[in-house]
């Protein structure tokens, strides 16, 4: 506290006879003037802090009280209007007020309009708007709290239950609702977070919470990065040049010895060194990316941008273009004219000879578009630290089976308006000097978009959260006998827990995810945009592929399907998991369900699909694309699409996220600076320093520092880990013919194994390992614990 100084703050209480209709006071029944009779000890006024506190709970100064204020601006009041002074000692343990407590000890109630505070430290005028009645203490058991009128760092849009923001249904927490919202949960310090509710069944063994916590999100969200922030608000750094970012891995970097001693007040010693890898003397030191093992710079050939599109983190966006220029499905009433500015000039001559209309006829132009994905919230994302675009790449599928980049557009909203469309500029590849740094640098905006969309939609949404409901409505409409709940169990293993600790320590506002990926504050609210568009269906591997146009139905061909790009190792390997999955599940429901008229009057199992319709993903229940569950079919291809959703699909955008974005260059998740233009220092900056320019456009050191910490807790494997094809549990069932099934099963996955590693030796399939010497491997049924990048857990489990 700093003596002799104030906060000093106007109260502006309002006449009870003269209160608008509504306010429940009748001017018979109160006696003017009302509030000019208050004594001031009667009024107390607490400040509570907006910044700074133990938990959930901000810091509460001590009582000021109301006095008469002799003099004030009357034109700013109305004439029933009486105006009190209060000054409050100022006290560094409550920074910025966030909330006021009023205490009424008199006999009668009395109403605040307003409440001003003057000269805040580092704020200025703080305005809290009250609109309310204060009655005396006595007649109730809590403070009155009132909000500024400053929208809170924290609050976030709330997801579900909505037309505009829908989303899958999740499992309550047991955490208690904001003072300001009784719908939205609080948040907790990191001691109490692992006491989120989590039915007991389903919450992690004790080998799993140990793994778990030797790798620290719950550290990293609350006691790291705060340490970090701090840190680097202190000392600004950045790296200055590739070598920089690889000291990471080489020779490590250094941390004072303050900082480090201030994250071990919450973090053990031992869960340090697992966690940052803080050696003797305070250096980071990370393990080496598997994409820069090899080869420190073929990350930034063409060649290998194109790869990572089929064989990396997030193979699940490239579509075949099927009309040029590229169109947006964006409302033109809305967004206007949103369709491509490429034009055949861009790309004709990298075309080996083609003109447009015969390269999309043979089926060999692709782009990664997500173009639309992002452009409605660009204008929101800008005001961020974030400043990027909305970007589209042209790829042509070469002789040798690889993608050739064409052309990246980069757009942003129009200036005077949506509805006038995008502002785009379209860029092409380039060999040497400030051209060819200018398109390493629109490829890296492609990056960062494609990271954003690769953690939110296909990550978190796509497998994580969709699957949630699965788990709830499966634990609440099928005993533990029956034959799906049978089949189904081991794939959800663990989903709930890592989901409340995800929503906890990882998604949550201001947290690790919002801090090191584009869209910052309005990841989540933008992933319930897109969730309207995800079909059930269509998350089954063949039906996406055939929804991408990157396969056609193909009856002589293996899975009744051709993909147009042959060497397409996360379909090529995906589709033979897929395929060993689906008939794995057929022959189990086959056994138990052998006519349909079995699954229609099997009333838990059409209790436990209504629900998941009406209630888990209830925000879609309309859709006509849902299943009836009136046929065998119809339930094997439902199984089988959950099981693909909870063991493969996330496998494949899970586990490779270090080995391909621990090296940040290579798939950065953040820009600072919009495309240097001519003329500019940042321009000039490209020309004479390239990899510095670069690196100053792409993620701050901070970002890079937490977010690999990140992915590599994802990306690791725990030693109890339970893989496709394996049970914890050998005798699961009685039946010996279900038994016998899953034993081919697992042997099925085996022989897949042998297979992948196959063609990763096959020179002539030149996208199975790339210019990066880095084979693919992320649906290889099987792992050893630790960073891998192989594996196909069971379930949704980290």
């Amino acid at each position: 506290m700093e003596s002799g100084k104030k906060i000093k703050g106007v109260v502006i209480l309002t006449k009870k006879n003269v209160l608008p209709r509504g306010t429940n006071a009748t001017s018979d029944s109160v006696v003017e003037p009302a509030a000019a009779d208050i004594s001031g000890q009667e009024v107390s006024l607490q400040l509570v802090s907006a910044v700074h506190g133990n938990g959930v709970k901000g810091n509460v100064g001590e009582p000021a009280y109301l006095e008469k204020l002799d003099s004030y601006d009357i034109s700013t009041l109305s004439p029933r209007d009486i105006a009190f002074k209060v000054a409050f000692d100022k006290n560094e343990s409550i920074g910025v007020p966030g909330a006021l407590i009023i205490k009424n000890s008199g006999s009668d109630e009395f109403y605040v309009k307003t409440i001003t505070l003057v000269d805040v430290p580092g704020e200025g005028h703080v305005h809290f708007v009250c609109n309310s009645w204060v009655y005396p203490f006595t007649k109730y058991d809590y403070d009155r709290v009132f909000f500024t009128n400053k929208s809170p760092k924290l609050a976030r849009q709330t997801l579900g239950g909505s037309s505009n923001f829908p989303y899958p249904r999740r499992g309550r927490t047991g955490r208690p609702p904001t003072q300001t919202d009784p719908n939205c949960e609080s948040r907790l310090d990191i001691k109490k977070s692992l006491t989120i509710y989590v039915p007991r069944d389903e919450q992690f063994n004790h080998v799993k919470m140990s793994d778990f916590l030797a790798y620290g999100l719950l550290s990293i969200a609350q006691a790291i990065k705060p340490a970090l922030e701090s840190y680097f608000d202190e000392t600004p750094g950045e790296f200055d040049s590739f070598q920089d970012v690889l000291d990471l891995y080489k020779g490590g970097l250094k941390l004072p010895k303050e900082v480090v001693d201030n994250i071990k007040k919450d973090v053990p010693s031992e869960m340090l060194e697992e966690i940052f890898h803080i050696e003797a003397g305070q250096f980071i030191k990370y393990p080496l990316p598997h994409v820069i093992k090899e080869d420190t710079s073929a990350w930034r050939t063409d060649e290998e941008f194109g790869r990572e599109m089929v064989a990396g983190v997030n193979p699940l966006v490239i579509r075949r273009l099927e009309e040029f220029p590229p169109t947006s499905k964006l409302n033109p009433q809305v967004y206007g004219n949103q369709t491509s500015k490429i034009t055949e000039e861009h790309i004709l001559n990298h075309l080996d000879g083609l003109v447009v209309h015969e390269a999309l006829k043979s089926k060999r132009l692709f782009i990664l578009d997500l173009h639309d994905a992002f452009m409605p919230y660009l204008r929101r994302i800008n005001t961020t630290p974030t400043k990027t675009y909305a970007t589209r790449t042209l790829l042509f599928l070469k002789d040798d089976g690889t993608l050739k980049p064409l052309a990246i557009e980069l757009s942003l909203p129009h200036p005077k308006g949506d509805i006038y469309g995008s502002v785009s500029k379209v860029y092409t590849p380039a060999e040497n000097g400030v051209e060819n740094t200018i398109w390493q640098l629109a490829k890296a905006y492609v990056a960062v978009n494609d990271s954003g969309y690769h953690q939110l939609i296909s990550h978190w949404l796509h497998t994580h959260a969709v699957i949630e409901p699965f788990v709830i409505v499966t634990n609440r409409q099928l005993s533990v006998v029956h034959p799906i709940y049978k089949l189904l169990q081991p794939h959800f293993r663990d989903t709930m827990n890592i989901n409340s600790l995800a929503r906890q320590a990882l998604i949550n506002a201001d947290g690790p995810l919002e801090l090191t990926v584009f869209p910052r504050k309005y990841s989540m609210e933008m992933s319930a945009v897109i969730y309207k568009d995800w079909v059930f269906p269509e998350q089954a591997l063949p039906a996406d592929l055939l929804k991408r146009g990157v396969a056609i139905k193909d009856p002589n061909s293996p899975h009744g399907l051709r993909l147009l790009i042959e060497d397409y190792p996360y379909a090529v390997d995906g589709l033979e998991i897929w395929s060993a999955i689906h008939s794995w599940v057929e022959e189990y429901c086959s056994y138990y369900y052998k006519t349909d008229d079995i699954i229609q009057k099997d009333s838990e199992l059409q209790a436990w699909w209504k629900e998941l319709v009406e209630v888990g993903h209830g925000d879609k229940k309309n859709e006509p694309w849902w299943p009836k569950m009136q046929t065998r079919g119809e339930l094997v291809e439902s199984c089988a699409t959950v099981i693909w959703i909870a063991s493969a699909l996330h496998a494949a955008v899970n586990f490779g996220q270090y080995p391909y974005a621990g090296y940040s260059p290579n798939r950065p998740t953040v820009s600072r600076q919009f495309m240097p233009v001519q003329g500019t220092a940042e321009y000039e900056l490209l020309r004479t320093d390239p990899e510095k320019g670069f690196l100053e456009t792409i993620t701050a050191e901070l970002q890079t520092l937490i977010g690999i910490s990140l992915i590599e807790i994802l990306s690791r494997h725990t030693s109890d880990e339970v893989y496709l094809g394996q049970t914890d549990t050998p005798e699961w069932t009685a039946e010996v013919d279900t038994l016998q099934a899953f034993e081919r099963f697992g042997k099925k996955l085996d022989v897949i194994g042998n297979r992948i590693m196959s063609r990763n030796t096959d020179p002539n399939l030149k996208n199975r390992v790339g210019p990066v010497k880095f084979p693919y491997t992320l649906l290889y049924p099987t792992s050893g614990k630790g960073l891998t990048s192989k594996g196909i857990p069971n379930s949704v489990s980290i």
